[in-house]
């Protein structure tokens, strides 16, 4: 019971709304507006817990950074060519989504996530650099 336990929370990372998925029984072609929502959700959450102070924006930045480098692996379901989707299928390399914001959220550049974190917390200091933890490259 332990793997497919594992396997749940993983795909979790990529789709927050996979256990909605399973209990409908339906393939949901969430918008990004929507994730968008989910990530403001994640903001407002954390600033309630780590405090609206710099240090609080700086530790909620850092976790939603960490979060938005799994995230950008999940290619929106109308824009798949076969469903159901498998957690090890790669999408194409520089794909473009429906929108511009979908565009920037399917990016595996660093820098496009830090513009998602500064629409949601405002600017980064100067100085701010970002390398995800797990540096993993595979699905």
């Amino acid at each position: 019971m332990l793997l497919p336990t594992a396997m749940l929370g993983r795909g979790a990372l990529i789709k927050p709304w996979l256990p909605t998925e399973i209990k409908e029984r339906r393939h949901w072609d969430i918008s990004a507006t929507e994730r968008l929502d989910m990530l403001k959700d994640f903001v407002r959450y954390g600033l309630e817990h780590y405090g609206s102070d710099q240090q609080g924006v700086n530790n909620t930045r850092r976790f939603l950074l960490e979060w938005l480098s799994f995230l950008h692996r999940y290619v929106p379901v109308g824009m798949l060519e076969v469903l159901p989707q498998q957690m090890n299928h790669r999408p194409p390399q520089n794909m473009c989504g429906r929108n511009d914001l979908e565009t920037l959220m399917l990016s595996k550049n660093c820098a496009d996530w830090i513009k998602i974190s500064e629409m949601l917390l405002g600017p980064v200091p100067e100085d701010f650099q970002f390398v995800p933890k797990h540096k993993a490259n595979s699905y």
